[in-house]
């Protein structure tokens, strides 16, 4: 892939939201986007600012109709799951790469998505035509990929926790078992009795027991079977993820250590944070809100036989809008840091 100089002509489908509202953010402040169009059914002719405050003074879009958006070098959807699926064919035709942040095109297999997501696909034909939106696992594919399905913010934690022991061998026969929590902007901006502040703050609920949607993306990423429940805890931004898993025979701490040096050396936005002392020797999702870091780390248990993988990242970040941006950057030859600098906050 020959690096376009730019301006690349962006817009975001569907820009009212959270994970909108950080695509924009990332946009506005890309050297080499030009970002011309914001949608919204709901918000049309309203100032984007009105929506999202932290950008007054920085931009003076309106939000557009969504059948006046027009034709782009780029469009990222940031739909509702479940949309995107049905208008896809018609989005293809205004623009020469999508970016899909919804969960409609991350299942390859069609009996899948419909187990997990209650119904049967509207565009089966187009699943396999869509590249997995995780540079560090598929930035070869994504380097000509003109359609880009982005995982969810827990299955990318879980992923990148758990690909350098299943792609060198080191896991043991048998399940992983991931145990996710996730701050109340997961649940997006749509209020719901069980967000309301009198419902959620305090709360450490468990939202989903069995099954959690996110099993499948990590199952297909990983080849291993997991199973991952999920919890929402007293934060707004934040996942992190634990993963209990089953060693091969003889692996220990230093095996492990190894690998994860190995696999993650050269990625920009990967850090393995493993230590044996300190507030911070674990993955913690705190500092790294507003950045595209992923944290990883483990504890190999002194018997030995299984270890403990934890993952942390902002979930509206490298969980969602900063990863996609990462995934642009990728597509168009430029350094994969353009555009998402921003370190994280200590003390937050």
């Amino acid at each position: 892939m020959t690096a376009v100089a730019g301006p690349v002509r962006a817009a975001v489908v569907g820009g009212a939201g959270y994970i909108g509202g950080e695509l924009v953010r990332l946009l506005l402040g890309h050297p080499r986007v030009e970002l011309t169009t914001v949608t919204s059914r709901r918000l049309a002719g309203r100032r984007v600012s009105s929506t999202h405050p932290n950008l007054r003074g920085l931009t003076e879009l309106t939000f557009t109709a969504p059948e006046d958006l027009g034709r782009h070098d780029v469009l990222l959807l940031a739909t509702e799951h479940g949309l995107a699926m049905g208008a896809m064919r018609g989005l293809l035709d205004l623009a020469d790469t999508v970016v899909d942040l919804s969960a409609d095109f991350r299942l390859r297999d069609p009996a899948v998505f419909a187990a997990y997501y209650g119904g049967p696909h509207a565009a089966p034909d187009l699943l396999a035509e869509f590249v997995t939106g995780l540079p560090e696992l598929h930035r070869k594919q994504l380097r000509d990929a003109d359609r880009i399905s982005v995982p969810g913010c827990m299955a990318t934690a879980a992923i990148l926790a758990l690909h350098p022991l299943a792609d060198a061998g080191l896991l043991g026969a048998g399940e992983v078992t991931v145990d996710g929590r996730t701050g109340s902007s997961g649940s997006g901006s749509t209020p719901s009795s069980a967000n309301v502040h009198a419902e959620r703050s305090g709360a450490m609920r468990v939202f989903a027991p069995t099954a959690h949607r996110h099993q499948a993306e990590i199952a297909q990423a990983v080849g291993v079977p997991a199973r991952m429940t999920a919890t929402g805890v007293e934060a707004v931004r934040g996942v992190q993820v634990l993963c209990r898993v089953p060693l091969a025979d003889g692996v220990d701490e230093v095996a492990t250590r190894a690998v994860y040096r190995r696999s993650y050396r050269d990625e920009p936005f990967v850090r393995v944070v493993a230590g044996r002392r300190g507030t911070y020797r674990l993955p913690e999702p705190k500092i790294l809100a507003g950045s595209n870091f992923c944290d990883v780390g483990f504890a190999v248990d002194p018997g030995g036989g299984w270890a403990l993988l934890v993952a942390a990242l902002d979930n509206l970040v490298k969980g969602g809008a900063g990863n996609a941006v990462q995934c642009l950057n990728v597509r168009y030859g430029w350094p994969e840091r353009l555009g998402l600098e921003f370190p994280g906050l200590h003390p937050a």
